[in-house]
């Protein structure tokens, strides 16, 4: 079988493209036919040796995939040849992948693949963020960061099912344009306007209660400066490159919180709670809340040259990999 290979920390462009044995699930495990792999900017730090989680070299990156069941271990309730998705960690750019069997989630027949590669990563971390640790109610006001990409336009819309009003913010006029399409009240554009002039025309001076920030660096202390009094800062992720160093003063002034947010541990402690969370946005995919928005499609040969592209800001919604 065909995999994406990282043979040495570095950039996409030192990824391989190479043949390995096919797999075989050890107990607890399936191995799964990929017929998508979601992109993700976490791949992108990984491979760069900058992430959290630091896989042996040589792996495969890619951690969310949907596909068909070829095989199954010992003790395994699963079925060759059912359709599921599932959470891999590392593993999903090929045409093969082991998981976990209580990591697959089973998916109806119609189901398309990709969007369901394309949901559990950016819904399940905005989930977690926006209804679990900033507990976002309806009348409040939500700004998201890097609102076109697929947790920030994942935030959106969840905010938007929760009664909330929506702020969002990204680099291009195109993208905003996306974010509107997806429920957003308002849009920044903070490449050419001025992030803390028009959230505080946007609030009429109150400051958003809610600041949801996947992309860290220079954005990040104009927009905590502006934040409401009780507000609630999520801490997402660093899409910008640099992690920000917040005066802590700011939150003894505004009475707000610095909140973090790591959904694959949340997932990994409190599973009873994740499980719970997919329930609910699953009801609201079926009543048409939820549209989760796959924008390009690549080639498993193409995949440096999606990370590439994840790596630039050039991705709206999600993009998967399709061996």
């Amino acid at each position: 079988m065909r995999a994406i290979r990282c043979n040495q920390y570095g950039p996409p462009e030192t990824l391989t493209l190479e043949d390995l044995p096919e797999l075989v699930p050890g107990a607890g495990q399936v191995v799964i036919d990929v017929k998508a792999a979601a992109v993700n900017f976490p791949d992108v730090l990984i491979i760069e040796n900058k992430y959290q989680v630091k896989p042996a070299l040589p792996f495969t990156p890619g951690a969310e995939v949907a596909g068909i069941v070829r095989a199954a271990g010992e003790g395994v309730a699963l079925a060759p040849g059912m359709r599921v998705v599932a959470y891999v960690g590392n593993g999903g750019f090929a045409e093969q992948v082991l998981a976990d069997a209580a990591a697959c989630v089973p998916l109806p027949e119609g189901a398309d693949y990709a969007t369901a590669a394309a949901f559990t990563l950016a819904y399940g971390t905005s989930h977690h963020a926006v209804v679990d640790r900033a507990a976002l109610r309806a009348g409040e006001t939500m700004l998201v960061l890097g609102a076109a990409g697929g947790v920030g336009l994942a935030a959106v819309e969840i905010g938007k099912v929760l009664g909330a009003r929506v702020i969002a913010a990204a680099s291009s006029d195109e993208k905003l344009e996306v974010c509107r399409r997806f429920g957003a009240d308002a849009t920044i554009n903070y490449s050419t306007e001025d992030l803390r002039e028009r959230i505080k025309a946007l609030t009429d001076g109150k400051g958003p209660d809610v600041i949801y920030d996947p992309v860290g660096g220079v954005y990040a202390e104009p927009a905590f400066r502006s934040i409401s009094w009780r507000g609630r800062y999520l801490v997402v992720g660093f899409a910008n490159g640099e992690i920000p160093k917040l005066p802590l003063n700011l939150t003894l002034l505004k009475g707000a919180s610095i909140v973090g947010v790591f959904w694959g541990d949340f997932a990994r402690r409190e599973p009873q709670r994740n499980a719970a969370a997919f329930a609910q946005m699953v009801g609201w995919i079926g009543e048409g809340k939820l549209r989760p928005y796959v924008s390009k499609r690549y080639a498993l040969a193409d995949t440096a040259q999606a990370l590439k592209d994840m790596a630039s800001r050039k991705v709206t919604g999600k993009i998967v990999i399709e061996p």
